[in-house]
């Protein structure tokens, strides 16, 4: 990744918060690395080094600074939207793979060697993927030392290290003191036992209303459910079940995680980051659709507006077919019908969406839908459960739309719409969408959809955020 010296060093010496993430600052007189919104004193020019990871500043022998924090900033956007190997690679090393399956269980899910892999996010990154994943389970282990209960040598294997040694060593280098002393800085806590509360930072502007709202009006009973400015959700994770509320507040979401095994720390925190867009880029997208003189009011009184991801590919794919041609409401019926056939309604506050192959093997009686379109549901858990189909946040996304559209019952929305929310595709548009024409004809855009598509080119790379404005003017 090329990063222009001018132009990171006035960011630095503005101390622009836009650029956290995107680049770190690492001071050669000092040994330490910052967010480029360090409060602390401009740096000469002389040195300083730029580094685009914060791996990669940790790898060259520097450490966070204990004002700023830099390794808990919001990640860079570019590794979220990007469709290629690095940005899969990332989105993969963010939920934990690296942990779960080391390095080789990494390459094989991109179909890339270890060695091509570790060259690639080297000359992307600065670092290979055992060191992207070491400074990620530092600051997982930093999280757990902070704000829970838990003995060291159970949060040095609950982050993904192997041994006690490793874990100390890396903390003394990653944060220049020793776990103990990290501990005796954690700030007084009032959360009930077996809560994990963290910050999860963003990109201001954030519009949370139009979050919420969409969320809200889609969400499952059982499954999550919205208090207020507060959403919460069950999660199935690699290693049991979870619950999360996420509030957003000022430039971050407060979030509160029941875990059942605390190895899961880092892919909730993936899925959660996920599901609200928080890793986007509001400048960047807001800047490009404001072109259009027809979106411009709506970007100038709802600035921020993100696409609601999604925590569960699998989930995402089985609630677009289901709400092919019905209601909202009609969708939440059959979903929740199809969740208790499963099993997954066992008097847990709230429980995640069934895995694939326990949906496949429901019986005809629990989906309570046309026969073509269950027959389609149940193909598309059989691809999932056997592999075939990859609808995770490290898959390819030609690649998996074009496997959805190979089974019968899937078209090209339903596919459109699982690569923008289950895969993250910040390019989709749907143009036949009924309430897309609606929110284009008040907008004053064209409302066929031949010509709306042909207009909607000038909203590349971000129709996926145009889409959902559409969908908020209908």
């Amino acid at each position: 990744m090329e990063l222009d010296f001018e132009r990171c060093y006035r960011a630095v010496d503005s101390r622009d918060q836009r650029f956290d993430g995107w680049f770190f600052t690492a001071v050669t007189s000092t040994g330490i690395y910052c967010r480029p919104s360090c409060p602390a004193m401009t740096p000469k020019r002389e040195n300083v080094t730029f580094f685009p990871s914060a791996a990669a500043a940790q790898r060259a022998g520097f450490r966070a600074c204990k004002r700023c924090r830099p390794d808990a900033a919001p990640g860079s956007p570019e590794w979220d939207v990007r469709a290629d190997l690095v940005g899969r690679a990332m989105r993969l090393i963010g939920d934990g793979v690296v942990d779960r399956e080391g390095v080789p269980g990494l390459a094989s899910r991109l179909g890339y060697t270890e060695r091509h892999l570790n060259r690639m996010l080297t000359a992307e990154l600065g670092a290979g993927p055992l060191a992207l994943a070491r400074a990620q389970r530092a600051q997982t282990a930093r999280i757990l030392i902070e704000t829970t209960d838990l003995g060291l040598a159970e949060i040095a294997f609950a982050s993904g290290f192997g041994s006690v040694r490793q874990f100390n060593d890396t903390i003394q280098e990653v944060y220049a003191q020793p776990p103990s002393q990290l501990r005796e800085r954690r700030p007084v806590r009032t959360a009930e036992a077996g809560t994990i509360n963290l910050r999860l930072a963003y990109r201001s502007p954030l519009h949370v209303p139009a979050l919420l709202d969409f969320l809200e009006m889609r969400a499952l009973p059982g499954v999550e459910e919205r208090s207020g400015n507060t959403y919460r959700r069950g999660l199935v994770l690699p290693h049991g079940s979870a619950t999360v509320a996420l509030t957003p507040a000022d430039r971050w979401v407060s979030a509160s995680l029941r875990l059942a095994d605390v190895r899961d720390l880092a892919p909730a925190v993936a899925r959660c980051r996920r599901l609200f867009d928080l890793d986007a880029d509001p400048d960047a997208v807001d800047a490009t659709l404001s072109a259009d003189v027809a979106l411009r009011a709506s970007i100038k009184t709802e600035p921020g507006v993100r696409v609601p991801r999604a925590v569960d590919g699998f989930e995402m794919a089985v609630r677009a077919i289901v709400g092919q041609q019905v209601s909202v409401a009609g969708a939440r019926t059959t979903l929740t019908r199809m969740i208790r056939a499963a099993g997954g309604f066992d008097g847990a506050d709230l429980v995640g969406f069934p895995a694939a192959r326990a949906v496949a093997d429901l019986p005809d009686a629990a989906f309570g839908m046309p026969a073509a379109r269950r027959d389609t549901i149940r193909r598309l858990a059989e691809a999932v459960a056997d592999g075939k189909i990859d609808l995770e946040p490290g898959a390819d996304r030609e690649e998996s739309a074009a496997r959805l559209l190979e089974l019968p019952g899937i078209g090209p929305w339903t596919a459109g719409y699982v690569a923008m929310r289950a895969i993250g595709d910040p390019d989709v548009f749907l143009p036949t969408d009924l309430a897309v024409r609606r929110g284009a004809a008040a907008l004053g855009l064209p409302d066929t959809p031949k010509a709306l598509e042909r207009h909607a080119e000038r909203w590349r790379p971000w129709r996926s955020y145009a889409l959902i404005r559409l969908w908020r003017a209908s």
